[in-house]
């Protein structure tokens, strides 16, 4: 039926997120059971906020996001990223992140 095929679609958006987020250095995100987000954690980044991550990741890489902190005070240090689009703009956007990420990667070890 066709719930199934939509179950079977948005498994394979939030697998290809997750996974695509859990490959950028300083992210880590587990697999939501539910909803259509993913939620990395972005501490590892070393950026000051999760606010401060997601207004550069929509100003730098065009990638918008929430920070974790607009569903209370324990969200810092995360964001809220929608999988509720193709695949072909997921990756793009998870693209994004990674190449947006890897230009901070210099202004932390000195390069």
């Amino acid at each position: 039926p066709e719930i199934d095929r939509m179950i079977a679609e948005f498994r394979r958006r939030r697998d290809a997120v997750v996974k695509g987020l859990n490959a950028v250095p300083g992210m880590k995100c587990r697999t939501p059971q539910g909803a259509f987000y993913a939620f990395p954690n972005v501490r590892g980044l070393g950026l000051r906020s999760s606010a401060e991550v997601a207004d550069r990741l929509l100003n730098e890489a065009g990638v918008a996001t929430l920070a974790g902190t607009c569903f209370g005070a324990a969200g810092e240090g995360y964001l809220r990223l929608s999988y509720a689009n193709s695949l072909p703009n997921l990756d793009k956007a998870v693209s994004r992140i990674a190449e947006w990420s890897a230009h901070l990667a210099p202004l932390f070890t000195g390069r």
